[in-house]
């Protein structure tokens, strides 16, 4: 069994934080195995040297390795990128094409992001965890295949399970053995030398010298929370590489390939409403339904008083608050003119002309006070009907064509008003 240090030597990994250490060490003790192992950790912190690491030491080394980003492949077609399909299954299925399943049968796969998998895909997967078999699409022969699954994910699992968006009997099936790689800003000690390891790369790669930090720079860089993780170390050493000319990088000169210095605290945020929320919303809602109603009877009060009340400026007085809350809060909030003539309805209903005179007005105006129209529905439906019968000499059939109704109900109706 090969040590820890000559594995990060064989693959290129840097640094000695104890979580990567331990890391390394579970890899390497799985990797004899066929076990499933998932690895997690946030993106970025090189999640994929794990799997190849476990692969290289197991005896499936001389198989197929495959790595599949299950989150780069779109929903539609991920069931026959992964498990194949038969000519005319679908629309575009020209001919039988193998899966990654049947590819690598021997060797690993690796699904990158898999907590991004649909629902679907899922049990599938499943299926091949538990019996090593597999239907491709279009298909109804089960095939079978001899893979070892490595899943990787910077999902919280147990999140994604209670959301219901990861399907808990395969999150125990993949983490056999988990493996978690901690974050850069956790790795103090590592930050510089892998910083240093990137700055001689691509000076390699671009033939020019090497950008080293004078120590403030350094102790900036240490300060970073860096929650691109290594993947931005790593960008952030390319950039100054090529566009810098200055050899020596102060700290003023790394602040501008640093976004958001000034706001590395962390910060939690709840996005998610509790119920409490959603009941003081409710609350609120209907405090300002309940408010309005009461400005409505209090309008409505207002307008008979004004109606049965000759004389406006007598109840405009007595209201004053009211009046003041629906036309507004000045103090000194008087109704025009024109609002103050109001209507006086007498209690005999003959229509009559009544003419409203204003001292202020050099016109005189009439309105005539008609009897209020019913508005009964009954009293309607009688009145068409009999019209409509009337028009048509008694005739149900032509009526009810006229009313739109059918003639079987016209003569419900007949009987109902005993017409």
């Amino acid at each position: 069994m090969e040590s820890v240090q000559a594995v990060k030597q064989r693959f290129g990994i840097i640094g000695n934080h104890a979580g990567l250490n331990r890391a390394i060490e579970k890899a390497i003790q799985v990797a004899p195995t066929d076990i499933s192992v998932l690895v997690t950790g946030e993106s970025g912190v090189g999640k994929e040297s794990i799997p190849k690491i476990i692969h290289q030491l197991s005896h499936r080394k001389h198989g197929k390795y495959i790595a599949v980003n299950c989150g780069a492949i779109p929903e539609g077609t991920i069931d026959s990128e992964l498990f194949g399909h038969e000519k005319g299954a679908f629309t575009g299925a020209t001919q039988t094409r193998s899966g990654y399943f049947e590819v690598a049968d021997g060797g690993t796969i690796f699904l990158d992001e898999v907590g991004e998998l649909p629902l679907t895909t899922q049990v599938r997967l499943l299926r091949v965890l538990e019996n090593g078999e597999f239907i491709k699409v279009g298909s109804s022969k089960v095939q079978k295949t001899n893979v070892r699954i490595v899943a990787a994910t910077n999902v919280n699992m147990f999140e994604a399970i209670k959301k219901e968006k990861f399907r808990e009997d395969l999150y125990y099936r993949l983490s056999t053995v988990e493996i978690n790689l901690p974050a850069l800003r956790a790795r103090k000690d590592d930050i510089h030398l892998l910083f240093r390891k990137f700055a001689s790369d691509f000076a390699l790669k671009y033939k020019m010298p090497t950008i080293r930090l004078d120590e403030q720079a350094t102790q900036l860089l240490l300060k970073y929370r860096w929650s691109g993780n290594i993947r931005q170390l790593r960008n952030v050493a390319e950039q100054i590489s090529v566009l810098e000319r200055q050899r020596i990088i102060t700290p003023d000169i790394l602040r501008n390939y640093l976004p958001n210095t000034s706001s590395n605290l962390p910060a939690v945020v709840n996005t998610s409403k509790s119920e409490s929320d959603f009941t003081n919303e409710r609350e609120i809602l209907y405090k300002v339904l309940f408010d309005m109603k009461n400005d409505l009877n209090d309008l409505k009060k207002l307008t008979m008083e004004l109606m049965q009340n000759g004389n406006a400026k007598d109840v405009q007085e007595s209201n004053k608050g009211l009046i003041q809350k629906i036309y507004g809060n000045e103090e000194n909030t008087v109704l025009p003119e024109e609002k103050l003539e109001v209507l006086s309805i007498p209690q005999d209903t003959t229509p009559k002309i009544e003419v409203i005179e204003n001292s202020e007005d050099k016109y005189h105006f009439a309105e005539e006070v008609e009897e209020e129209e019913t508005l009964s529905l009954h009293d309607k439906e009688l009145e068409l009907i009999k019209k409509s019968l009337e028009r048509h000499n008694g005739k149900r059939k032509l009526a009810a064509v006229e009313l739109g109704i059918s003639e079987r109900t016209l003569y419900r109706k007949i009987k109902q008003y005993d017409l």
